[in-house]
């Protein structure tokens, strides 16, 4: 059996300024080759973050613990010119909103064929050809014309597109998708999600894909990890999570959604809200939020409960398949 592409123990963030800010807390996970994982929870939950401490991409004030692996690299350790050639070559990144990811006064054709010319070494000739080559992949209609567009000349689903092709024109192992579609409208949408599908089974690529939207991660994924205030409370595969799923607060999001609900029913909704994070959890986070809470549940931290390869969940009521609801 292959080893993992990316493996991540104990991975822990904290922002250190007027207030610390506890954002992520002893995190692991594994992505094989070739399989698409989604970061499941509302905003606020640590996902983002995750993320952006696979590719370095924090602030001074952060601070970062446990480990990081991707193809075997240890991510944390890299600095200078071998983090530079991690960052595209090895790992690249889609993010949610590509008119601020992409340069403003460069045109996406010059933008692709400077990161291939960067990680490749090709000249800039070579390098437009892989440009478009990319903007046809990514089924950009007339390519040859769009290579010269600068970005405010494209629509919100074409720039993604080029986030995309950009993203991909190196050929990473791992690519970082921050919630891509969110601000498409629905048609746009599903498009974008059937592409990156497409393109991460042509590439063979490990993806991790971030969302809050359920039906996205049913439409997408392989597995999903579940996550709330910088944890991950249930982790498997997609069919596991939506037939079975064990934590009441993935019950919970599940249970919030307008799929197969008569019109006038009044939608379910989880009451309170997140905790802010600024203090590190010592008991169960969800508790205040969860119509199951314990006593026990705030008397120290849920243990993670396996039930089989990659099938757990952080719930001392995880093993009771008969409870339902948030």
């Amino acid at each position: 059996m292959s080893p993992p592409l990316v493996e991540i123990e104990n991975l822990s963030v904290r922002f250190k300024g007027a207030k610390t800010i506890h954002a992520i807390n002893e995190v692991s996970l594994t992505l094989a080759q070739g399989e698409m994982l989604v970061l499941l929870g509302e905003s606020g939950s640590g996902k983002s973050v995750t993320l952006k401490a696979l590719l370095r991409l924090m602030p001074k004030s952060a601070e970062i613990g446990g480990a990081i692996r991707v193809n075997g690299t240890d991510v944390l350790s890299l600095t200078g010119r071998a983090l530079q050639e991690y960052r595209g070559g090895e790992a690249s990144m889609v993010f949610q909103e590509p008119g601020l990811a992409l340069d403003p006064v460069y045109t996406v054709g010059q933008q692709i064929a400077e990161a291939v010319m960067r990680h490749k070494g090709v000249d800039r000739a070579s390098a437009m050809a892989t440009a478009l080559d990319m903007l046809q992949k990514v089924k950009i209609p007339s390519p040859e014309r769009r290579l010269k567009n600068y970005p405010h000349e494209l629509s919100g689903g074409m720039r993604q597109r080029v986030m995309i092709a950009l993203a991909l024109a190196c050929r990473p192992k791992l690519l970082l998708a921050d919630e891509p579609t969110t601000a498409l409208d629905a048609t746009v949408q599903i498009q974008i999600l059937l592409l990156l599908r497409e393109l991460q089974r042509e590439f063979g690529m490990g993806v991790i894909f971030v969302t809050h939207d359920i039906g996205v991660a049913v439409e997408i994924s392989d597995r999903i990890a579940v996550m709330y205030a910088g944890a991950i409370v249930e982790e498997g595969t997609t069919a596991e999570i939506i037939k079975d799923p064990r934590h009441p607060y993935t019950q919970g999001l599940l249970a919030a959604n307008l799929h197969d609900v008569p019109r006038g029913t009044r939608l379910e909704a989880i009451s309170g809200a997140p905790p802010a994070l600024e203090a590190k959890p010592e008991s169960c986070s969800f508790a205040p939020r969860c119509r199951h809470a314990m006593p026990a549940c705030r008397a120290g931290l849920p243990p993670m409960v396996a039930f089989g390869q990659g099938r757990r969940v952080a719930c001392l009521l995880a093993k009771n398949t008969e409870m339902t609801g948030a």
